[in-house]
């Protein structure tokens, strides 16, 4: 009997060799050393435990740790990641976001919700919620001034291109009109504390308004969040005929380059320093003073090399006012911005996300939207 589980080990292990198998069936994490043995997929831990959450459908094991019976082993070798991916996501739109490993626990949870539990990309109807283009709601949002969060009306409506918010249930005039095309979602599950936390951003003004919106229903999150996804690729493919598919996916929505606390001082250099939350996005360096701020208090624009930015670790001879001791110097052609970084790890990957940035040259959509820096308040 040891003989044999030791050879059903063994058998297992060289199926992590077959094409697809390398890498998780849902996320994509390489090296997966867990499985579902009534799936036939091989997954990694983080994924394992989300399946765990579906047992009625899915069972997993450890590849490397737990017993395997034959009849197991042959069902792994009859499926594999491959097959299952060809069943799983057969009429996956084009607009849906599918995770990788980097992403939040709510989107990977959903994500195999949808393969395994609802079975939504083999059947089209299932698909209804957030293809529709058209969808009506209550959210949870965040007030700008006070910071409680209120339910609200939403309603997306991708024939008029707009997404729209209503203070009061029966109001026939929305609070705020959001067009399509300045339109970003993002999920925040950190910096709102809520693992359904999701950032709608969208221009106002000339200007980056933040809306903060929560459901307690996890599934009904991720369909606004790919109900916008949908809206806004229908919008690119009309705005931009003879874009492809690829170019145009990128666009939909966008997680930010990089967020976190540093000092920042001002544009004279001689007034203290002061603790802000960053947000690079793209090209704008956006700076508030609380994390879930309406708005921006001011703005950079970091341009490319080609175009004279530059960036270097520590701070000029002489600075004075800072607290942390980190310190960011970016080079602009109009002038320098002064940043301090509260730990080695912070600075390091905040110079890299700058330079990530300026190393990538300008498009020329990038030229239009550049703002007036000597305008910006830091």
């Amino acid at each position: 009997m040891a003989s044999d589980q030791e050879d059903n080990g063994q058998r297992v292990k060289r199926l992590l060799g077959k094409p697809g198998n390398g890498n998780c069936a849902d996320c994509g994490a390489a090296d997966p050393e867990w499985a579902s043995y009534t799936l036939g997929v091989f997954v990694c831990l983080s994924c394992s435990g989300l399946h765990r959450n579906i047992a009625r459908i899915s069972k997993v094991k450890s590849v490397l740790l737990d017993p395997w019976s034959a009849s197991e082993v042959e069902l792994m070798d009859s499926v594999g990641n491959n097959a299952a991916k060809a069943k799983y996501e057969k009429i996956v739109p084009a607009f849906y976001y599918c995770p990788t490993h980097k992403d939040c626990m709510l989107l990977k949870e959903q994500w195999i919700r949808a393969k395994y539990e609802r079975k939504e990309f083999q059947c089209v109807e299932r698909q209804e919620p957030y293809s529709a283009g058209y969808r009506e709601g209550f959210l949870w949002k965040r007030g700008r001034d006070n910071g409680q969060y209120l339910s609200r009306k939403f309603i997306l409506s991708e024939r008029e291109g707009v997404l729209k918010y209503f203070k009061k249930h029966d109001a026939r005039e929305p609070k705020a009109t959001m067009k399509i095309n300045t339109l970003n979602a993002t999920f925040q599950p950190t910096k709102m504390g809520t693992a359904q936390g999701l950032q709608i951003t969208y221009l106002k003004d000339n200007s980056t308004r933040n809306i903060f919106v929560y459901h307690e229903d996890g599934k009904e999150m991720v369909d606004w969040f790919n109900g916008i996804r949908a809206a806004r690729f229908h919008y690119l493919q009309v705005a931009f005929p003879g874009a492809s598919i690829s170019d145009l996916l990128p666009k939909l929505t966008r997680n930010y380059i990089m967020e976190g606390y540093m000092e920042k001082t001002g544009p004279k250099h001689t007034e203290g320093f002061k603790k802000r939350w960053f947000t690079m996005d793209e090209r704008r360096l956006m700076y508030f003073k609380d994390p879930l701020d309406a708005y921006a208090r001011g703005e950079v624009f970091i341009g490319s090399r080609e175009n004279s930015y530059s960036v270097h670790p520590g701070l000029p001879q002489n600075t004075q006012g800072y607290h942390w001791q980190f310190g960011i110097t970016i080079v602009t052609p109009d002038r320098k911005f002064l940043f301090a970084c509260e730990t080695d790890e912070d600075q390091k990957d905040w110079i890299s996300a700058f330079q990530t940035v300026i190393n990538r040259p300008m498009q020329p959509r990038e030229y239009a939207g550049k703002p007036n820096t000597r305008k910006v308040i830091m």
